[in-house]
């Protein structure tokens, strides 16, 4: 039996993928897609429920988003957060004004309708609730909350007349209609985000939503992703063969080791040298494929010709495109060496096109070119597997230990693609990546020594292109800056800086300023994602 699908429809909110790590928590399998998706295309996912995101215009804007009003007859339900709230009252009959003074940030919740003096059990979101399916009374979102809630706002526009038939269900101190429903339409929708951690009953709400009001089995897992996705790639590869860029990094890793279960010898990985991995990398990647994974890996030492491209490249956007075209280039010179392969399999994620922007075409703004996105050169002959687009980076963790990975691979830091290129900011030269390499070295031997090291994200250096004076030795130094970035996170989406403890900021310091010859300055980012990324370009 197919799994149930629930549609996100983007209306350019920052929050978008964070509503689908929402529901794909609890077990039910989401698509996002742009709010300018063809009728055609919904109605052939067939979704159990439909969720319009928010977004940053007004509904009253020209050329604001919209929905094809065809949507509503489809006779699903359908959750409307923040701006979708909005577009469904103003679709439905109701009216919305701005000009009114905002909310944004904290707010509570008065809900009106009485769904919360009944004793219910303590909430888990993976426990599914056995939904039926039928629409609930008015309030049936809020079932098992408090009369108050607290929650996070975030908008200019309000509904100041509700369509036909619709009932508010909360409200605030300044906002009458916070959230309304119509039952017999099968419309919800809430003024508030949900799908953030400031709004603590948020996953009460998706929950009721996705089991109680549109009867989500909950029985999407990565166990039966596996059975899916081998079976998929059998049918699709036939006899040919495929090559799969291997980098050691979870990701590609758990691809490779997928893909080899579904097809054994008909894959060869290949480890591709492109003179910006760390120090003694790729032979470590390749001791690891070959001997604890068994698969088929070949290394490639294409060093000279990619430092070749980016040399005079201070364009971050450049660096990127350049590294992903060679990277093809190797490719299509390996599967002619091999006698041939159709396919090249990638470990693309779903984070990495929703920041390229190349998901879909909708009001999203592209971040930054991920090298693995954006389909062939028009000169390529390969046909893409990219069987884990549509996961998020936990959820590729958790099928790697369904496959059986080990450890040290599952919880391996990431390492973008383009690798130092973007971690030397500026051009790349062969001075720049010997300081960055040894600086690195330092933070990752630090770093993992430290007692807290299993709840980082992600640690590193950054070499910038800043000089500064200095002393040394009692001499003047003219020498370069190197900023270390440590993150926590939980999907690579959003990330906080670790507080790490000011010992060891001081003793990295230390290291790196004695030890790397070229450093006399070294920095620690304090940024969050967003408004930060991760990496620096």
């Amino acid at each position: 039996m197919p799994h149930d699908t629930i549609l996100i429809l983007d209306f350019g909110s920052q929050y978008s993928q964070l509503i689908a790590r929402r529901v794909r928590e609890q077990h039910v399998y989401c698509r996002l897609e742009p709010c300018s998706a063809p009728f055609e295309t919904i109605q052939a996912i067939a979704p159990k429920g439909i969720i319009l995101s928010g977004g940053p215009s007004s509904v009253w804007a020209p050329g604001a988003p919209s929905l094809d009003p065809r949507v509503l007859e489809l006779g699903v339900p359908v959750l409307g957060i923040c701006y979708g709230m909005q577009l469904l009252a103003q679709l439905a009959g109701g009216r919305v004004e701005g000009g009114h003074a905002g909310e944004y940030g904290p707010a509570t919740i008065e809900i009106i309708e009485d769904t919360g003096k009944m004793p219910v059990p303590p909430f888990t979101p993976q426990v599914k609730s056995g939904g039926t399916g039928v629409p609930p009374v008015v309030g049936g979102l809020f079932a098992g909350c408090e009369p108050t809630e607290k929650v996070w706002m975030s908008h200019g526009d309000r509904v100041t007349a509700l369509p036909p038939g619709a009932v508010a269900t909360a409200r605030t101190p300044t906002v009458e209609v916070a959230a309304f429903a119509d039952p017999a339409r099968r419309i919800y929708a809430v003024q508030f985000h949900p799908e953030v951690s400031h709004t603590p009953q948020g996953s009460r709400m998706l929950h009721n939503f996705l089991f109680d009001i549109c009867g989500c089995r909950g029985d999407w897992t990565m166990a039966s992703f596996i059975d899916e996705a081998v079976a998929d790639v059998r049918q699709r590869v036939g006899a040919d063969r495929v090559i799969c860029g291997l980098s050691g990094g979870v990701d590609s890793t758990v691809v490779a080791t997928l893909i080899n279960r579904a097809i054994g010898g008909q894959l060869t990985c290949i480890l591709v040298d492109n003179g910006v991995l760390r120090a003694g990398e790729a032979a470590e990647v390749v001791r690891m494929a070959r001997d604890e994974l068994g698969l088929n890996v070949d290394a490639v030492d294409a060093s000279e010709r990619f430092l070749r491209r980016l040399a005079g490249v201070a364009d971050p956007e450049a660096k990127r495109l350049i590294i992903g075209d060679e990277f093809v280039r190797v490719f299509t010179e390996e599967a002619e060496r091999i006698g041939g392969a159709r396919f090249l399999a990638q470990g693309t994620l779903f984070p990495d096109l929703i920041e390229s922007k190349s998901a879909f075409g909708g009001p999203s703004a592209r971040i930054k070119s991920h090298h693995n996105v954006g389909g062939m050169p028009a000169w390529s002959q390969f046909e893409l597997i990219e069987p884990l687009r549509e996961l998020f980076k936990d959820e590729v963790r958790e099928l790697g230990r369904e496959l059986g990975l080990p450890h040290t691979v599952l919880h391996r830091q990431p390492f973008p693609g383009p690798g130092l290129a973007v971690r030397v900011v500026g051009e790349v030269t062969p001075s720049g990546l010997r300081i960055l390499r040894e600086a690195d070295a330092i933070v990752q031997d630090e770093m993992r020594k430290w007692e807290g090291y299993g709840s980082i994200w992600q640690s590193f250096a950054v070499l910038l292109p800043v000089k500064s004076v200095g002393v040394m030795g009692d001499a003047r130094t003219y020498d370069f800056a190197v900023a270390i970035r440590v993150v926590t996170s939980r999907d690579g989406m959003t990330a906080d800086w670790a507080r790490l403890p000011g010992d060891l900021l001081a003793w990295l310091s230390t290291r790196i300023i004695n030890e790397v010859d070229g450093v006399n300055r070294v920095l620690y980012d304090i940024s969050s994602k967003p408004p930060s990324t991760i990496e620096w370009e």
